[in-house]
């Protein structure tokens, strides 16, 4: 099986298309197919792009006729606790209804209209979506492939990976091996800053921690690792040591897929066996695919792009 594994799509269904076009699949008996190829979306179908409900009928008729696979993303995943309240029901939502959030999630909401039995449905789709998929040969993941925080959601996800109402509790729970787990997988790893720093991230909120390059083992320096490393004041932070440690690298037999890093320029693996397919296509850049055929180093060659 030769897979096209999709970077965050982000409502922009037009790029969809023609990415879909240029590699090779064409509408037949109601969704997009190729002979002898499996689309594969790595999450964040949701928010930002003006197609957003073009985006999930076109991913979920490819899904139910058998020519895609999606993994979740976290903005499928805050969709969910936007949506859901706390139990006992105390009217409040699992993710806050705060201005910044609203403003994150404004372009799903308008099109599907808040509490609608639209909206609803959606939700109950979301979770359909397993958490990461593991596919032939390959592994798929929205943010980040982190051994112990897999090995954490298997013991309490449902089968093929999904959120189950427990786990949808204990990961909105901050606190709960259960949050950093899912914060991990679909949010990316981070690690703390040295004692008594921090800084101020775009939306203005204080951070004791950075997210950083998983892929990336062995490295010592924060420069090396943060992502958002031209904020100027981590930028300032540079030289300070990061514990090598903490930095799980992925060396695996399979190449894992991910998206959710906002990646400009040139498409290329980070490693021969990680790539990212999300080169911003939210926010004006190209939505990417990469093209495996059962390789187990990656190239840059096989990578596709459309909509810049």
């Amino acid at each position: 099986m030769n897979y096209d594994i999709i970077g965050d799509v982000h409502g922009q269904a037009d790029k969809l298309e023609a990415l879909l076009k240029r590699l090779g699949y064409s509408v037949r008996a109601g969704a997009w197919r190729k002979a002898g190829h499996t689309a594969v979306f790595v999450g964040d179908l949701i928010d930002r792009g003006p197609g957003q409900l073009r985006t999930l009928e076109l991913v979920r008729d490819m899904i139910e006729a058998g020519s895609a696979h999606a993994a979740m993303g976290n903005h499928e995943y805050n969709a969910i606790g936007w949506a859901t309240l706390e139990p006992p029901v105390t009217g409040r939502p699992l993710r806050a209804h705060s201005s910044a959030k609203q403003r994150d999630h404004q372009a799903f909401l308008s099109e599907v209209q808040p509490n609608s039995e639209v909206h609803r449905a959606w939700i109950n789709w979301f979770r359909t979506l397993p958490m990461w998929l593991e596919l032939p040969g390959l592994r798929v993941v929205h943010a980040c492939w982190d051994e112990a925080s897999i090995e954490q959601l298997r013991k309490v996800c449902g089968p093929d990976n999904l959120l189950t109402d427990r786990l949808l509790i204990d990961s909105h729970t901050k606190g709960k091996p259960e949050h950093k787990a899912v914060e991990t997988v679909l949010k990316g790893l981070e690690v703390a800053l040295p004692y008594g720093k921090s800084f101020f991230d775009k939306t203005k909120a204080q951070r004791w921690s950075v997210r950083v390059r998983w892929w990336h083992p062995g490295s010592t320096r924060l420069g090396d690792l943060a992502l958002g490393i031209e904020d100027s004041e981590l930028r300032e932070m540079a030289h300070l040591p990061v514990d090598p440690k903490t930095i799980p690298g992925y060396d695996h037999y399979a190449p894992v897929f991910c998206g959710h890093y906002w990646m400009t320029g040139t498409p290329q693996p980070q490693t021969p066996k990680v790539a990212c397919v999300d080169y911003s296509a939210g926010k004006g850049g190209p939505l990417v695919a990469y093209q495996w055929q059962g390789e187990s180093v990656l190239c840059a060659s096989s990578f596709a792009a459309a909509g810049r």
